[in-house]
């Protein structure tokens, strides 16, 4: 199964999303691939923010050498899951689909709710992770 989760730059919740989700299906013995993109462009080969790197770090998963990218068409094809976090890159990302096949592939994280995005608040990295961590152990439970 291969997963793609997605954020608007690809530097603070989808990183730690791919993390999580990459950390938790590898415990599970479930053997998929986990992969993240930005809607934006900003941050194209850049590494995750170091508050999100010393966020999932501080649970024991390595982000660090994840390189930002943009999301495009093709991860549609290549994408089994397609995880959103917020309504605004849901929207983004939907209107990229060719089809209804693609649009059915793209979901929000946390079901009818948003991860906040923690940019401008160091606060809230922390409850941030959690936040996503649950969601991928709800999405785990959900896809076995």
């Amino acid at each position: 199964m291969k997963i793609l989760m997605v954020c608007l730059g690809n530097i603070c919740r989808s990183p730690l999303a791919e993390g999580i989700m990459q950390h938790l299906a590898d415990e599970n013995g479930l053997g998929w691939d986990v992969d993240s993109a930005g809607t934006g462009r900003w941050h194209i080969g850049e590494a995750p923010d170091r508050r999100s790197i010393r966020a999932a770090r501080n649970h024991g998963i390595d982000i660090s050498k994840q390189v930002c990218r943009q999301f495009k068409r093709t991860d549609f094809d290549e994408f089994d899951h397609i995880f959103v976090m917020d309504r605004n890159n849901l929207s983004d990302v939907l209107d990229m689909a060719r089809n209804e096949e693609q649009a059915a592939k793209v979901k929000l994280l946390l079901g009818d709710k948003v991860v906040p995005d923690p940019y401008y608040d160091d606060s809230l990295f922390e409850p941030v992770f959690e936040l996503i961590e649950n969601g991928c152990k709800d999405i785990i439970k959900g896809l076995r």
